[in-house]
């Protein structure tokens, strides 16, 4: 029995033990082909060998520092390579894990730019409630 709360409730998932390249083992011994494309590194296949020394690399220097705190080599690096190809007058990056906490660290920014300008009443903003909306009609059907 699995803890995990998987997408299909009552569905037996395979339990994945490795990968190399394009493909994905299963404890089963059973191969896959890996055309989930869920992940951004999806694209990079699994094992390769530059991604895994790069890894290796800076595991060997520093597993994580918090960006609240602390900056890296890495971090300033990335930021570099981020503003050379940004459109210009901006200069500087806000370094997240993913698109959840970018969009919750950019409403913040624009609450604080207010303010910080003198403008605290403007606190609200404005979104739509869903991004695909669903209208009832008689009989239960969705439009």
């Amino acid at each position: 029995m699995t803890h995990i709360l998987h997408r299909a409730a009552n569905a037996v998932m395979p339990t994945a033990i490795g990968g190399k390249g394009i493909e994905l083992f299963d404890s089963s011994g059973k191969t896959y082909i890996d055309a989930s494309g869920g992940a951004a590194v999806s694209c990079l296949g699994h094992g390769h060998p530059d991604v895994l020394a790069a890894m290796h690399k800076q595991l060997d220097t520093l597993a994580y520092a918090h960006t609240g705190f602390f900056t890296s080599d890495v971090a300033e690096q990335l930021a570099d390579r981020l503003i050379e190809d940004a459109p210009a007058g901006l200069d500087h990056v806000y370094l997240v894990s993913g698109g959840s906490e970018g969009v919750e660290a950019a409403l913040k920014m624009a609450r604080q730019y207010f303010v910080e300008k003198g403008e605290p009443q403007r606190r609200h903003i404005i979104g739509r409630r869903l991004s695909r909306q669903y209208a009832r009609r008689a009989g239960g059907r969705r439009q």
